[in-house]
């Protein structure tokens, strides 16, 4: 727990930050709007499950009310203003890569050097004794959170290729993290309010994007989303919760990097667009959009609470086969998705 914030204050900032981010990111998202439709319409291509042009770039407004009230919080709560500063910055330099991106395509190297520095710097202000795997010598181990923080930043943005789908995501996610922060004292004041924020901003988000969704995240709010949900769960593992910092994101992880081998081992070139992952073959199997996101939500709960009994047992075989549990889950899902319901 941050110096100065006791338990009680967090209990009622946190979900006041998070209604105050869920209105604010509404209220921006209206805003927006009709400047989205008249220059950032995302046209179907190769990736895309919708069939007609919708306006993209509604991210600007979650990553705003992270960042806006994120900095008040940080001024009246007493939180670690440079590590947000740090956090927030690298943020907007990924919203800044991804507003780019929505309106002109980037090359892939500029984007991807944007998400190295970004993720780097976050990487980077991590203490010395923050340690996930104290085996391993502390440069490369920093290095391989580098590359992972990388990789999360970019299935985040792999995934958003579904209404409600990075909402079914985060959302459970987040809800879990602030739950670990203020129940438990898991994680810290600032990564339990980080985590208030992004999941209220996506609730304010949802009735937008709800199928058949008015409006798209974009990279410019897939990117930093990414980054603040992947910083929580750095916060969480260094906290030494590895187990439940392995199971929140478990079916995002596993449809990602599954796909992306999947893909590999066809020759496919993997930096273009496709519908491969196993969210996307599940419309092909003639499940809804609704239902899709409904089994993503309802699979991610139940990490969720794997995730808070490895907390509340903390045996290292225990929680290792509640990793086992969920990563069952998880396959039990993507087969459903791969194959669809049975005839």
């Amino acid at each position: 727990m941050d110096a100065g914030l006791d338990r009680s204050t967090l209990v009622i900032a946190a979900p006041i930050l998070g209604g105050l981010a869920a209105l604010v990111c509404a209220l921006g998202i209206r805003a927006l709007h009709p400047l989205l439709v008249r220059y950032a319409l995302a046209r179907p291509n190769a990736r895309s499950s919708h069939t007609t042009p919708t306006p993209q770039g509604a991210g600007l407004a979650v990553v705003g009310a992270v960042v806006g009230l994120g900095l008040i919080a940080a001024a009246v709560l007493g939180l670690p203003l440079d590590t947000l500063l740090v956090l927030f910055g690298a943020g907007l330099l990924l919203a800044a890569v991804g507003a780019v991106d929505d309106i002109r395509p980037l090359p892939a190297l500029p984007r991807l050097a944007g998400q190295i520095l970004a993720v780097g710097a976050v990487v980077g202000m991590l203490p010395e004794e923050a340690r996930i795997v104290p085996e391993l010598p502390a440069l490369i181990e920093r290095a391989l959170l580098v590359l992972a923080g990388v990789w999360f930043v970019n299935l985040t943005n792999f995934m958003d290729g579904l209404d409600w789908m990075t909402v079914s995501q985060f959302v459970p996610l987040t809800a879990a993290i602030v739950l670990f922060g203020v129940l438990a004292g898991t994680v810290d004041a600032a990564t339990t309010i980080v985590a208030a924020l992004l999941c209220g901003a996506l609730i304010g988000f949802a009735p937008f994007n709800r199928p058949v969704a008015a409006v798209f995240l974009g990279d410019v709010g897939s990117l930093p989303i990414g980054l603040f949900a992947g910083w929580c769960l750095l916060q969480l593992a260094a906290s030494g919760a590895l187990a439940a910092a392995i199971l929140l994101p478990l079916y995002y992880l596993a449809d990602a990097t599954l796909t992306l081998f999947l893909r590999l081992s066809r020759g496919e070139r993997v930096w273009e667009a496709h519908r491969s992952h196993f969210y996307q073959r599940a419309t092909a199997n003639d499940l809804s959009v609704s239902a899709i996101t409904n089994v993503v939500f309802a699979l991610n709960v139940v990490l969720a609470v794997l995730a808070a009994l490895t907390l509340a047992v903390p045996v290292p075989p225990f929680q290792a086969g509640l990793v086992g549990v969920g990563a069952l889950a998880v396959a039990a899902v993507l087969r459903l998705f791969a194959t669809g319901l049975p005839k």
